[in-house]
């Protein structure tokens, strides 16, 4: 037998072994994730931040100090290393971390945990993790919860333009690190050029609001919102936010004025919750006026 005749032989053969079933492939089942992948991405100011981990659940264990032993690199969810994304620089607890993406890991203690930034590895756990690369350590005093978490969170809360707090939840047990950006640094000069050139259709509102909040020029703010009211002259709501700034200068009688003419204008908004809503906001800022 020639080694083509033997060839085409051996073809046919798995060719019929394969229609007959012999050489199937075994069937594949898709079971449920023990623990589930999940991601979390999050704008704070203008930082983009993302998280993706494995979300084990405590199932009738004992998490802390049992399955996840005190004083030793945990990998802070399952499988593989979790990672987490800064689009910009951030300080967490004060210690800065540079933009980029990385693997977080912590120590969880009694008293005490580390959080731990680490280079992005894509490593499988915490098996393979070296101290030397390290980005940042911050340390970070755990609280305890009324009510057990089942299953692991990593989140961010109480978000405001320059932070929010980065926590992880699981059993009893919340883990706070304070998250800050720098938003005035960027944010500053683009509205001061924007706003140097002048023009009908610039942010004036946006811009002044973003003074009041901040603490900053005020006088501007008010220059600012004046130029928004005199674009929109019926917009009552705009008139209550010059309310404001001149509240915060510390010019009672005009807040007051102003104040009340955004409340006259309110009580005429064809919109009832629109009405409802500022004539009360108004009412609000002229007792506390009085």
């Amino acid at each position: 037998m020639t080694t083509q005749v033997f060839r085409r032989g051996l073809a046919a053969f798995v060719l019929l072994a394969c229609s007959a079933g012999l050489f199937a492939q075994a069937p594949k089942i898709n079971f449920p994730a023990a623990s589930p992948a999940a991601s979390l991405t999050q704008r704070v100011g203008l930082t983009d931040i993302q998280v993706n981990y494995n979300r084990p659940g405590a199932k009738g264990r004992k998490v802390f100090g049992g399955l996840v032993a005190y004083d030793h690199v945990w990998r802070t969810g399952a499988n593989t290393a979790t990672k987490i994304s800064f689009s910009t620089p951030v300080k967490l607890n004060g210690t800065e971390v540079p933009a980029g993406t990385y693997e977080l890991f912590t120590i969880p203690g009694v008293h005490e945990w580390t959080v731990i930034i680490h280079k992005n590895m894509s490593q499988w756990g915490a098996y393979a993790y070296d101290e030397k690369n390290d980005v940042a350590r911050v340390r970070a005093k755990p609280r305890a919860l009324a009510d057990s978490v089942e299953t692991l969170i990593i989140g961010l809360n109480n978000i405001r333009d320059e932070s929010a707090t980065l926590y992880i939840a699981w059993e009893k047990t919340l883990v706070p690190v304070t998250l800050t950006v720098d938003v005035k640094a960027t944010l500053v000069p683009q509205i001061e050029a924007v706003m140097a050139g002048g023009g009908d259709k610039l942010p004036y509102a946006q811009a002044a609001m973003y003074y009041l909040e901040n603490g900053l020029d005020l006088k501007k703010a008010a220059t600012w919102m004046d130029a928004a009211i005199a674009a929109q002259p019926d917009a009552f709501y705009l008139v209550y936010r010059k309310a404001l700034i001149l509240e915060t200068l510390g010019d009672k009688a005009g807040a007051l004025a102003t104040a009340q003419k955004s409340l006259e204008a309110a009580q005429k908004a064809p919109s009832p919750a629109l009405r409802d809503e500022y004539v009360g906001l108004n009412e609000a800022l002229i007792a506390r006026l009085k």
